[in-house]
């Protein structure tokens, strides 16, 4: 779990989806989906300022979900398809 504000959460979340990608064989540019579901809808003008430094062509879709007890152990998560 990563500790701080949203903006640190985003970016740290896109270091490490970097990693996961290039482990894969392929990369951020590669990415052609990007999905973020936060608890809460008022994050998203954070988040939204991070992304582009991240994703400069990907579409991005953006997704509020509530928190239920017990169900998230975080604030933020991200997911993405990308090709090969």
């Amino acid at each position: 779990m990563v500790r701080g504000d949203i903006e640190t959460q985003t970016e740290t979340s896109l270091k490490a989806l970097k990693h996961c990608l290039e482990g894969a064989g392929t990369s951020l540019d590669n990415v052609v989906m990007v999905r973020m579901y936060a608890v809460n809808s008022g994050f998203y003008n954070a988040i939204n300022r991070v992304m582009p430094s991240t994703f400069r062509r990907t579409r991005r879709h953006a997704a509020s979900c509530r928190r239920r007890r017990g169900r998230w152990s975080s604030t933020f998560e991200i997911e993405c398809v990308a090709v090969a």
